[in-house]
């Protein structure tokens, strides 16, 4: 789906374009490898590695980050698919699902004492509280993610430092800023600006990808961060505000219309679909809201601004019903939102042309019609690694993250 606003006021366009990539964890960076890459091939003089700003939170922050480095998407789609690519820093599953065994651990330490607490607790009181209440204590054992987002850290920290990229806010030649959320005082952290520039571009994406629940807070510099899609989805005033004249945005993650579910039999209820289910319908209902209500904002806000908003349908059963946990699913999930783009682009041509041209881009159609022209084309034509190069990397990935526990665990080392 996409949304086409002209700005409700004209100036001349400095053809100064910037890009807001919202969150979705690793479901949402597929789509969003997807999107961008048919807004990459399907267009002319859009050169999404030279913008005039970026913004990224959550798995929208790795995207960003990885653009404003001078990634093409044809580059970052060889780090996702790894399997397919012979890229030397390509990305493997076991980097964003790498279980949190230290907080496991350490939880699980803590049981003793708790379970005396609770013991005690009960003790004192025996029949004037309810055994929920009496084993309150005991929550405090529960871990605060399920997986640990550090190993993949460590992997930005040795992309953004080679290859003529740079992993210091200040040394990159655009705008980028990267939103997390302050847990303990529930405000937002804009990684990149004066005073949070010198934070490691790694660090800042760690601190804003960590979803709660599934990955475990991250601490640095005497505080704590989790996910920044928490307060809102795109934060896109942050490049509005250095002098944009056309934002593109991606939200991968939009409320679902079940009335007109086609999975087999009609099911109008999405309760029948189990817990997992209704968690996601909600908390993708909270970040559309939230969507909206920026997106109004910005009309009135920034009048001179056009904006192109690409989000999924609200019937696409493929991205609401994806695992996020099965990796595997990436090429389809990336393939399906390559061609939702192209066709909504197609779609929207006429209402496009005269937007887009007053940024000095036009659509491609030969590019949008042809039917030959996959995202499976793209990936394969990757070249694939030899069987002795990929185990090499592999070890070598391997001694490198052993080398950077080494350094972590050293005292003072943070």
């Amino acid at each position: 789906m996409l949304q086409v606003e002209a700005a409700v006021r004209r100036r001349p366009s400095r053809r100064r374009i910037a890009l807001g990539l919202a969150g979705g964890g690793p479901l949402g960076a597929f789509y969003q490898i997807g999107c961008l890459h048919a807004l990459s091939e399907c267009t002319q003089g859009l050169d999404l590695t030279d913008l005039s700003g970026y913004v990224g939170v959550s798995s929208g922050a790795i995207i960003a980050a990885g653009l404003a480095n001078g990634l093409s998407t044809r580059e970052i789609v060889r780090l996702f698919f790894a399997e397919h690519s012979a890229h030397a820093h390509a990305l493997t599953p076991g980097l964003l699902m790498r279980p949190a065994l230290q907080e496991y651990a350490q939880r699980a330490l803590s049981v003793p004492g708790l379970a005396a607490r609770a013991l005690q607790r009960w003790t004192r009181n025996p029949f004037g509280q309810s055994w929920a209440e009496a084993l309150a204590p005991l929550t405090l054992a529960l871990p605060t993610g399920v997986f640990d987002n550090a190993p993949f850290e460590r992997y930005l920290a040795r992309l953004l430092s080679t290859g003529g990229r740079s992993n210091d806010f200040r040394k990159l030649k655009r705008v980028l800023r990267i939103v997390a959320t302050d847990l303990n005082t529930g405000e937002e952290v804009r990684f990149g600006e004066k005073g949070l520039d010198h934070i490691p571009i790694s660090q800042a994406i760690r601190a804003s990808t960590a979803l709660p629940g599934l990955y475990t807070p991250v601490r640095f510099e005497g505080r704590t961060f989790v996910d920044g899609a928490l307060l809102r989805t795109v934060h896109a005033s942050l490049v509005l505000e250095k002098g944009a004249d056309l934002l593109i945005s991606v939200n991968p993650l939009v409320a679902f219309d079940a009335s007109r579910l086609q999975r087999g039999a009609p099911r109008a209820d999405l309760a029948d679909e189990g817990l997992s289910v209704v968690l996601n319908q909600t908390f993708r209902a909270l970040i559309q809201s939230r969507m909206k209500v920026g997106m109004a904002s910005y009309r009135d806000r920034y009048p001179y601004v056009d904006r192109l908003l690409f989000e999924p349908d609200r019937d696409d059963e493929e991205m609401f019903f994806a695992n996020i946990f099965r990796y595997r699913d990436r090429v389809r999930l990336a393939s399906h939102a390559y061609e939702r783009t192209r066709h909504d682009l197609l779609a929207h041509a006429a209402e496009l042309d005269p937007v887009l041209a007053r940024h000095g881009v036009r659509l491609l159609r030969d590019r949008l019609a042809d039917p030959q022209r996959t995202f499976l084309s793209c990936v394969a034509s990757l070249p694939r690694p030899h069987p002795v190069t990929r185990e090499l990397s592999r070890t070598l990935d391997q001694l490198a993250d052993w080398l950077d526990r080494q350094h972590d665990d050293r005292p003072g080392a943070h």
